[in-house]
């Protein structure tokens, strides 16, 4: 793993923050700092995703669904509800996405054999190539971007990440 140091003396979220303090002197704006970064982060590789997903012709969200049902192990099916709950979407939303990614030839639907009124989506040969190929030129993405920190602070970003989700869940 290479460390390659980008450090910023100053970004856009400093001069927002500053302008806060500026313009309303009792205002602490530190948190913006933080979630403005974490913001523009998850939008920035949120947009390099989409574009090497692109290449698999699948968008971010129809990857979301083949990662699921590849993560869901052999036979790698599941319910529609199941697929649904796990990458909160709506019933509506999930259609949309299971459409396009069926008539693409990347999963299939077929009845569900243990509820007659049910239904399976499952990946088909060619979703499961897709899926495996994409997750690596993801990850790959994503690590040329970790790559910047030395492992222990990707390692300490991650715990910290996780404590403020766990914080943020606690509060909805």
């Amino acid at each position: 793993m290479r460390h390659n140091p980008v450090v910023a003396e100053r970004d856009d979220v400093d001069v927002i923050v500053e302008q806060w303090r500026r313009e309303r002197a009792g205002m602490s704006p530190e948190p913006m700092a933080v979630f403005g970064r974490i913001y523009r982060l998850a939008r920035l590789v949120g947009d390099a995703q989409e574009k090497v997903y692109a290449g698999w012709g699948i968008s971010r969200g129809e990857f979301d669904v083949l990662a699921a049902l590849r993560r869901a192990g052999s036979p790698y099916a599941l319910a529609p509800k199941a697929l649904a709950a796990g990458l909160m979407l709506t019933s509506g939303g999930m259609t949309g996405r299971l459409d396009r990614l069926e008539r693409s030839g990347l999963v299939r639907r077929t009845p569900d054999p243990t509820d007659r009124r049910g239904l399976r989506i499952s990946l088909t040969d060619q979703g499961r190539r897709v899926v495996e190929e994409s997750a690596d030129a993801g990850l790959a993405v994503q690590r040329r971007i970790l790559d910047a920190l030395p492992a222990r602070d990707q390692e300490h970003l991650g715990d910290l990440l996780r404590a403020l989700l766990a914080a943020a869940g606690a509060e909805t």
